[in-house]
Parts: structure tokens; C-alpha cells; sequence
């Protein structure tokens, strides 16, 4: 996110070996999981950590953990972003909209996570629809 590639890779590397120990040590740990997909994303590892995002969602359903497992959710669409497969991530963002969770306008405006999806309609869409609405006219 900084520009420098060579720093990025080497700090995935570097935590991809600590996840990847505490993957094995706790494979059912969907948070660790989770962070193992995304660290696998920002290593271009796109098949990996999309199965790894996948299994992060299926350990801790909505179900199970309302607010944790809508976390799951948010970031799967983040793995899908970062991987390149925008209308996966534009889906799975839409999913997760009905359930409280981190997701707002201003963090679809302005965090890096989202930069893959700028310009994308449905993105924006998502994004606009979030947007505060004018309490001025609201008012009136």
C-alpha cells in the first residue's frame, strides 16, 4: 500500500510463517485462518487464500458468532478484492451488508483494502448507498 513491494513481501513472508504455525497448531481457529488467507492474498497466493478464506467463513458462521463470523465474511470479500476476483468480492461484500459489522461509507471510501474495487460500478453502488444522507433535506 506504501509502494514498496520488496518490504511487503517480506513482512507477508515473515508472518505467513507464524500464522502458518498457528494454523497448524489450531487448524479450526477461523481468526488465524482468516489472517493466513489474507497474508496469502497480499503474497499473490490466490488459490490458497481463497480456500483458506472459504474455510474461515465455514469454521465461524454467522450462526455460530454474529459478530465475529460477519468479520469472516467482511474479509473474504477482501481476500476475493485482492485476488482479482472483483464480482466474487462485490457479492460477498453485498452478503455481508445486512449484519452489523465494520463495513461504512467512509471505510469503502477511503481504506486501501477496497483500492482493487475503485471504480468498479457495483462497488461504488455499495458504496453510495451507504453514504450519509443530507440531514438538511432530511429535515425539510
Amino acid at each position: 500500500m506504501q509502494g514498496d513491494s520488496a518490504a511487503a513481501q517480506s513482512a507477508f513472508l515473515t508472518a505467513r510463517a507464524e500464522m502458518e504455525r498457528i494454523v497448524r497448531e489450531q487448524p479450526n481457529y477461523a481468526s488465524a485462518v482468516c489472517t493466513l488467507a489474507l497474508i496469502d492474498a497480499g503474497l499473490g497466493r490466490k488459490k490458497e487464500s481463497i480456500e483458506e478464506g472459504r474455510r474461515a467463513c465455514e469454521l465461524l458462521p454467522i450462526a455460530k458468532d454474529s459478530i465475529n463470523g460477519v468479520h469472516m465474511m467482511e474479509f473474504l470479500a477482501v481476500v476475493y478484492a485482492w485476488t482479482g476476483e472483483k464480482d466474487l468480492a462485490i457479492e460477498q461484500l453485498r452478503a455481508t451488508l445486512p449484519y452489523p459489522g465494520f463495513i461504512s461509507y467512509g471505510q469503502l471510501k477511503l481504506h486501501p483494502f477496497w483500492d482493487p474495487l475503485r471504480g468498479d460500478p457495483g462497488f461504488e453502488q455499495i458504496a453510495a448507498s451507504l453514504a450519509p444522507k443530507d440531514s438538511a433535506a432530511t429535515a425539510k
